[in-house]
């Protein structure tokens, strides 16, 4: 159980403070209510190079790590298809360091040209290094696009193509900016050895003059059912063949999620999963295998992806796939093999809440969702979750027509 207060300031910034003295440390997060789904179709990976951006010194600081490190703290950021999210861990005694470099660049980031310069080679690198350069390191490239044909989940974080980020302006990051990084979408989170009437002072103090910013409401095109199976292959320089098939499921707030990240648990959560001991140990087809829910905020994807052993066709190896997806469609998962996949994932919940980081961004994504009080109600309602749900789920999303599966295969590979 985690315990918080919640107050908002006038500017719209919500505000949460999770008193933790048994730490020395305290923690700030800020999440942005901003992710890959917001931005222009043509102009694409403009949230992931603006959590670089934000690095690059505001008006006031033009050092934002210098700073930090002086007072003993650390930052990181990271951004997803949903949101951007930036944290400082500091010892509590320095903790008003991190108010003050939080707001600054909130209010005031510098915007330069050699800046921006700086950033957008960075993130053509990490692009080209990570994603078009890397063994099957352009599956998202291709995978989202498959499964998504409206919805802006059909493409991945770092942006559909290198030429976006190539052709960002200072105009655009200006704007982008402007609509997005400002108080009334953003989430605040202290946590740690703090008070609330410190909390307060020195939220109100840093981040109460700041300008709310003008509201705008998100509007996303709604991917339309999917209707028939798609597939697409792709030859390249990979050592081993390689399948993935996507299945869309509901959106992370919704009820139907527990049952399904169970389902994936039950597949592929640990050597004795059902994928590994069938696909890898028994069958021999697989080196690898996995199962795992992407939980976006609005309708994502179910995963199963693996790696071939050599001389194993891509046919073979997908219709085993579909035979173990099969079996949960039709058999009820035994009590002993759901209450041992429930406890596995209850315990990574309550390691989760012995880390203060971890409690301070968990706080902030369902505060995102709705209310931050409904993370102590996730052990409930994994625990509640049945047999006859899993297979109600599994046969709602193991269906050709909802599937969407991508045939990596190694040059010379038939």
């Amino acid at each position: 159980m985690i315990h918080f207060d919640r107050f908002t300031l006038t500017n719209g910034l919500r505000v949460l403070v999770h008193e933790d003295h048994a730490s020395p440390m305290a923690v700030l997060n800020v999440l942005y209510d901003v992710g890959a789904r917001d931005e222009d179709p043509n102009k694409t990976g403009f949230a992931h190079l603006f959590e670089h951006l934000m690095f690059g010194g505001s008006i006031n600081i033009p050092s934002y790590d210098e700073p930090l490190q002086r007072v003993g703290g650390e930052n990181n950021a990271f951004t997803t298809n949903d949101i951007t999210n930036y944290y400082i861990q500091v010892p509590a005694i320095n903790v008003e360091t991190a108010f003050w470099l939080e707001s600054d660049r909130m209010l005031s980031l510098a915007f330069s040209e050699k800046s921006l310069d700086v950033q957008r080679n960075v993130v053509s690198e990490e692009f080209k290094q990570r994603y078009l350069n890397q063994p099957y390191g352009d599956v998202w490239l291709n995978l989202r696009p498959l499964a998504y044909t409206t919805h802006p989940y059909k493409w991945a974080t770092i942006g559909k193509e290198l030429s976006h980020i190539e052709d960002a302006t200072l105009g655009d990051v200006k704007a982008f900016f402007k609509k997005h990084y400002n108080p009334s979408n953003a989430i605040l989170v202290i946590a740690g050895n703090v008070t609330l009437e410190e909390a307060k002072r020195l939220t109100e103090k840093w981040f109460g003059p700041i300008p709310a910013g003008e509201h705008y409401v998100r509007n996303l095109a709604k991917e339309p059912v999917q209707q028939e199976a798609r597939t697409q292959t792709i030859k390249a320089n990979v050592p081993l063949d390689a399948i993935y098939k996507a299945y869309h499921i509901c959106g992370r707030a919704d009820a139907a999620f527990y049952p399904i990240d169970l389902l994936s648990d039950m597949l592929s959560r640990g050597d004795s999963s059902r994928l590994y001991r069938s696909l890898v140990k028994e069958k021999q087809l697989f080196s690898e295998v996995n199962a795992y829910v992407t939980g976006e905020n609005d309708p994502g994807l179910l995963i199963v992806e693996g790696k071939l052993i050599k001389g194993v066709s891509v046919e073979k190896a997908s219709e085993a796939i579909d035979a173990e997806l099969d079996r949960i469609k039709t058999e009820l998962i035994p009590d002993d093999e759901l209450t041992k996949v429930k406890n596995k994932l209850e315990s990574t919940i309550a390691f989760s809440e012995m880390n203060l980081l971890d409690k301070a961004m968990n706080l902030a994504f369902f505060e995102l969702m709705g209310d931050a009080a409904q993370y102590n109600l996730e052990r409930d309602r994994y625990q509640a979750v049945t047999a006859e749900q899993i297979r109600e789920q599994a046969n709602q999303i193991f269906k050709p027509e909802n599937s969407s599966t991508l045939y990596y295969l190694a040059n010379g590979a038939n």
